[in-house]
């Protein structure tokens, strides 16, 4: 990062070239006023040089010119996006490639944004679910505006989404979407009857409700897909498939008329039906995808549970060729119907990237999240060692009571004991998947546990740490975000 006297003579200003640094590839230029991002120590702000723009903040003057000294706050951001439209997100889900990087501490997108001038892959820069919002006290347009001010820091004008994650309620929709979120991923767990899925027969057959114009278009019968791909429907798969399924089909059906159909907004829906503890099978693919486009229903990319388990933060767990093997069904369906499969949880995957990215012809979204904040961890145990001791033997204590949102296999049991490892030994957890996952799903707790006058135990001195060390964690994520797009697009073929 440059310091401000270099661009003193670019912007005519005269402001003490000890008190800013300037991030250089912030500087941009609009009507004849200059704005860019700098840093006053571990604070960030938003200048502003010449004629009003609408920034908010310290007004003076330098050499007969304005300056505004602002914070990088909801206001200012707003001023962001109309000045400067690339700062905004916009509409990219129906681009081949899209990748969704979540970032749960409003730090890591100018880390993402370095991989994403690499490959041609859009970002979901802004990716968060209403359950991570609620453990770091964040809302969304916390969110959004994060990734604006980053877009902006950093000079991307490519373009970037971003998701209203596992949405599940209508008021949740309409917000995300107000706010200019520009994609919805509509988690539709609420509506699954899974019970059905590992029902007996008898107790199905006396459960099932007729629908005879469904028995009629899908019982005993066979579909043929893309590539020589059917799917077929006997009897008793037809009605676990229906008795689970039929309240999915008009909960999202009714979302899509009430946001999406008429336009008021410009945003694409992904339709989730991967919560639950049972891979989709092709035909209930297959009948979700068909019935949801007989209805009329607009959606640019279906997340299905895949076989195997994706648990936050470690390897695919499971059949790696089977995997392979029903992928190439699904793929089969979704080109069939013309959207893009969309991978869950996928952070460190790195088992069946290739597989995914060679099967769907690099035409994919894949979501990952917490792998950041394990790189922010990381960081702290790089540069911190005797904290980071301190915020594993919390995680410790915190994880039971953590475990309610996540499902993982972690065993703390096998996680080493720190006390018998040296500092320099401390970052070698992060690649041990009981501790990778003991740090990635105990945020929560880390980040909102106080202390007795009501301060923060840890939040403020980890922001604190990863501001002084915010090149090195952008370092750290690049390499990380680019081995996972590196393994997606190894194979891929037109």
């Amino acid at each position: 990062m440059k310091s401000f006297k270099d661009f003193i003579p670019l912007l005519h200003a005269k402001v003490d070239p000890l008190l800013y640094g300037v991030y250089p590839l912030s500087i941009h230029t609009s009507k004849g006023t200059t704005l860019f991002i700098a840093k006053d120590k571990k604070k960030k702000v938003l200048v502003s040089v010449g004629p009003s723009v609408g920034l908010e903040g310290e007004q003076t003057a330098i050499d007969g010119k304005q300056v505004v000294i602002g914070e990088l706050n909801a206001a200012n951001a707003d001023v962001l996006k109309k000045v400067f439209p690339f700062t905004a997100p916009r509409r990219v889900l129906k681009k081949e490639r899209t990748i969704g990087v979540g970032d749960r501490l409003g730090i890591a997108s100018p880390g993402h944004i370095r991989v994403f001038k690499e490959f041609d892959a859009f970002p979901i820069l802004a990716q968060q679910s209403i359950r991570e919002l609620f453990l770091t006290n964040r809302t969304y347009r916390d969110v959004l505006d994060a990734a604006t001010f980053a877009v902006f820091q950093e000079g991307f004008k490519k373009g970037y989404g971003a998701d209203g994650d596992h949405l599940k309620k209508y008021e949740e929709v309409k917000m995300a979407l107000e706010l200019g979120f520009t994609m919805i991923t509509l988690d539709c767990s609420e509506h699954m009857h899974n019970e059905f899925e590992s029902m007996s027969e008898e107790k199905l057959q006396s459960s099932y409700v007729c629908d005879a114009a469904l028995e009629k278009e899908y019982m005993n019968k066979s579909f043929e897909v893309a590539n020589g791909v059917s799917v077929h429907f006997d009897e008793i798969s037809f009605k676990r498939m229906v008795m689970t399924y039929k309240d999915v089909l008009d909960f999202a059906t009714s979302i899509y008329e009430t946001y999406f159909k008429d336009g008021t907004y410009d945003a694409d829906l992904e339709i989730s039906i991967d919560e639950t503890s049972t891979a989709t099978t092709p035909d209930e693919h297959f009948f979700i995808a068909n019935e949801l486009t007989k209805r009329g229903v607009e959606f640019a990319t279906l997340a299905p549970r895949f076989c195997g388990e994706f648990q936050k933060g470690v390897d695919y767990i499971g059949d790696v060729a089977q995997f392979e093997k029903e992928l190439i069904i699904h793929q089969a369906i979704a080109t069939h119907f013309g959207y893009k499969l969309s991978l869950h949880s996928g952070s460190d995957k790195f088992k069946v990237f290739e597989i995914f990215g060679r099967i769907t012809k690099g035409k994919f979204h894949v979501k990952t999240a917490g792998t950041n904040y394990l790189e922010a961890m990381r960081l702290v145990a790089l540069r911190d060692p005797s904290f980071y001791r301190e915020l594993h033997t919390f995680a410790l204590s915190a994880f039971d009571e953590v475990t309610q949102y996540y499902h993982v296999s972690t065993d703390i049991t096998r996680i080493p004991d720190i006390s018998t490892l040296s500092d320099q030994e401390l970052v070698k957890l992060f690649e041990h998947n009981d501790s990778r996952q003991l740090i990635h799903i105990t945020y929560g707790p880390i980040l909102n546990k106080k202390n007795e006058d009501g301060s923060f135990m840890f939040k403020d001195r980890l922001y604190d740490l990863w501001s002084v060390y915010e090149d090195q964690y952008s370092d750290l994520l690049f390499g990380h975000i680019k081995r996972h797009l590196y393994q997606l697009y190894r194979n891929i073929k037109g």
